[in-house]
């Protein structure tokens, strides 16, 4: 996968040298691509396991949604900075509780987590417009607490802290997966479900553990990016579907389950990143990056299809 990378990188630079060698672009990319590489780092985990996630989007909506209720519900603590970490701290909880309830779904009821997980999507999206009527609005009292320079602040005034977290959670998804009994299990589910169970692995619980993540994680995103706009609104997101999924398949994972590395995504979502500000500078509309992630999702996931027979 660093190999892909390296030469991808070559030909955007090639493509659009005025671009790719400015350092103005990798500032704009440690500060925009960790909103959704974080999410992928879970859903990777998820992935490998043989389940998908759609529900990540809202998710981030909806943590906002438990931040701003719990922020709005202690204004008699006064302090601003106690009531926003009781805030995030909710955000959280909230987007734990829903990947649990995502996990409880898809193992207690044995229903396909694709199916569970849109109808989720679709659930919770109509659960934030319900509890905020549909409104924007500002959240700049973050500012006057010590948790905006920590989530989202500028190391030395150029280093965003957003690729901070970004690097933490990637190190903490690597070894989980690679040197943790938990991610022993997953490559397991994804490999062979039945053999795991033989082999006295809790499926079910290991697998719902897996989407709480995803729901903590999207959750979390979700405060990252509304504490580095200042502001919230109920399509909070919306447009993070697709390059999330990319970066996950193009970093290798397959949709089949068993075979998936948290390197691989981290440095999916930078090409995807990568991507999209090669379409614009070549000249191309801003439509076509769509196009393009929904091609290299297809493609991927034709070649594990062709792989997987082969090796059959």
């Amino acid at each position: 996968m660093l190999g892909v990378f390296v030469s991808l990188w070559i030909i955007f630079i090639a493509s659009a040298p005025n671009t790719f060698l400015s350092p103005q672009i990798y500032s704009a990319f440690m500060s925009s691509i960790p909103f959704f590489a974080i999410m992928a780092i879970p859903l990777t985990i998820v992935v490998v396991a043989k389940e998908m996630d759609l529900s990540f989007p809202s998710i981030m909506a909806m943590g906002m949604v438990a931040f701003s209720f719990t922020y709005d519900g202690t204004a008699f603590i006064g302090n601003t900075t106690i009531r926003v970490f009781l805030a995030i701290i909710a955000a959280l909880l909230a987007g734990s509780i829903i990947g649990w309830i995502n996990g409880i779904i898809i193992v207690k009821f044995g229903i396909p987590s694709l199916v569970v997980t849109i109808g989720t999507q679709f659930f919770w999206r109509g659960a934030v417009l319900v509890l905020t009527s549909g409104t924007n609005f500002p959240i700049e009292y973050i500012k006057d607490t010590i948790f905006y320079p920590i989530l989202v602040g500028k190391i030395g005034g150029y280093f965003p802290m957003q690729m901070v977290w970004l690097v933490v959670i990637t190190i903490i998804g690597w070894v989980m997966l690679n040197r943790h009994r938990f991610g022993a299990h997953i490559y397991l589910i994804g490999d062979n479900i039945n053999s795991a169970e033989l082999m006295g692995v809790n499926t079910g619980r290991t697998r719902i553990q897996a989407f709480m993540l995803v729901g903590l994680i999207s959750a979390f995103a979700g405060v990252l990016y509304s504490f580095y706009v200042a502001y919230f609104w109920p399509s909070l997101g919306s447009g993070y579907l697709l390059n999330t999924l990319a970066s996950v398949f193009l970093g290798g994972t397959s949709v089949f389950g068993g075979i998936g590395t948290i390197l691989g995504t981290f440095l999916g979502a930078f090409i995807i990143g990568a991507i999209e500000a090669a379409t614009v500078a070549i000249g191309l509309t801003g439509f076509w990056t769509q196009l393009i992630y929904g091609f290299i999702i297809v493609l991927s996931v034709i070649m594990h299809t062709y792989l997987r027979k082969r090796g059959e």
